[in-house]
């Protein structure tokens, strides 16, 4: 513990915004994480129960997706179900609303891990151009023998950290970016299908076109 303090001060101040952007890209993923756990912990059983009712009362799979309203898949299923005999072209437009407003909520933090991702490397590489500075600035460039060259290594190397430091947040940040990206699109394929089946149903079973 003492030795990664030790590295972190070599690195100079950039290293505290590496920092903080390291721990605001952990505070965001395990939030992000929480609400995916969430969503995909209960999501397939109302699922089934919503279109399982559906097929013969209506009203009963509306108060099985309106109980689930907390949920990004209940407030999917309850804009169309709560219609009031819509034709299928008001149905359908209910869902598409509806998935895009959920779409939206799931893409939260998005921009920002894009942001870390871009910001973390160039701010490390801000970070090793400076130590470089005042490394080179301090050797007697006239005095090539009289210079520690330990000493200049040392600076170096010491520079080198922030640079280290910034891909490696920036790399956690894109890990966790591609993992609710694909979260993300697989969601997006679910409601789908979902949609599919209950517009299905809909039309089968409850529509009359007359």
């Amino acid at each position: 513990m003492t030795r990664a303090y030790e590295l972190f001060l070599q690195g100079g101040p950039v290293m505290w915004p590496l920092l903080g952007l390291s721990v605001l890209t952990l505070t965001r993923a395990i939030e992000r994480a929480g609400f995916w756990i969430h969503l995909l912990g209960r999501e397939h059983q109302i699922v089934s129960h919503v279109l399982d009712a559906a097929r013969y009362d209506w009203g009963k799979a509306a108060a099985i997706a309106r109980q689930a309203e907390s949920l990004p898949i209940g407030r999917f299923l309850l804009a169309p179900l709560q219609l009031q005999h819509p034709n299928p072209e008001t149905f359908h437009l209910a869902m598409e609303a509806a998935a895009d407003k959920e779409f939206i909520q799931m893409r939260k933090g998005n921009q920002f891990f894009e942001a870390v991702v871009g910001l973390s490397p160039l701010l490390g590489l801000l970070g090793t151009v400076i130590g470089l500075i005042v490394t080179f600035a301090e050797l007697d460039i006239g005095n090539i023998a009289q210079t520690n060259t330990s000493q200049a290594l040392a600076g170096i190397s010491a520079a080198l950290l922030t640079t280290a430091a910034g891909t490696i947040v920036a790399i956690l940040a894109l890990g966790f970016w591609r993992i609710f990206v694909s979260l993300q699109t697989q969601q997006m394929d679910y409601f789908f299908t979902v949609g599919n089946e209950l517009e299905l149903i809909y039309r089968q079973i409850w529509f009359d076109g007359e």
